[in-house]
């Protein structure tokens, strides 16, 4: 089996202004739901509670993604993850020291590696919510429809002969059936 991990994307400028620090794209990711342990969720807001709710945190940036792909990485990409992300948590969760924040770390990537079982290039959302029991977390795919050969696009200019584009006018307003 290939090893595969979870990468931040971005397919949008959105996650720049929903979260208080957006994910660069391209970023080995985790859940990050461990940074909301003994948080009063209830009692999150704004970009937080966004966070909270949808999104994977970079583990370069420690920033906040609302998708990752799936991607196929080696060994040593693994590796430095597993020791990126314990850095991390040293520096900025107080981990007590980097054999401990290595072990926790293992375990985040595992989980983020487990999320991939599917082909790369696949799209993962998360969607979590506080519980009695603790945090659940919904994972979702979006996958590629094979028979699409071309990007989706919301205008496609073409250019017909013998005609002068330059003279041409239109009202977007009329073509969209409303009055000025």
């Amino acid at each position: 089996m290939a090893l595969k991990l979870p990468r931040t994307i971005r397919l949008d400028p959105s996650d720049t202004f929903v979260y208080s620090r957006a994910a660069e794209p391209g970023e080995w990711a985790v859940t990050g739901t461990f940074l909301f342990f003994g948080a009063d969720v209830a009692r999150l807001s704004g970009k937080q509670r966004q966070a909270f709710r949808a999104a994977f945190l970079g583990i370069d940036s420690f920033g906040w993604s609302t998708l990752v792909v799936v991607t196929d990485a080696t060994a040593h990409d693994r590796a430095a993850a597993v020791d990126r992300l314990a850095e991390q948590l040293v520096v900025r969760c107080g981990a007590p020291d980097i054999e401990t924040a290595r072990a926790a770390a293992e375990e985040e990537i595992a989980f983020a590696q487990s999320l991939c079982d599917h082909p790369p290039n696949t799209l993962i959302g998360v969607n979590r919510t506080s519980e009695q029991a603790g945090t659940r977390e919904c994972f979702r795919t979006l996958h590629r429809k094979a028979s699409r050969l071309e990007p989706a696009t919301a205008f496609r200019f073409v250019e017909i002969e013998g005609e002068d584009a330059s003279t041409e006018k239109f009202d977007l307003l009329a073509l969209a059936g409303r009055q000025k």
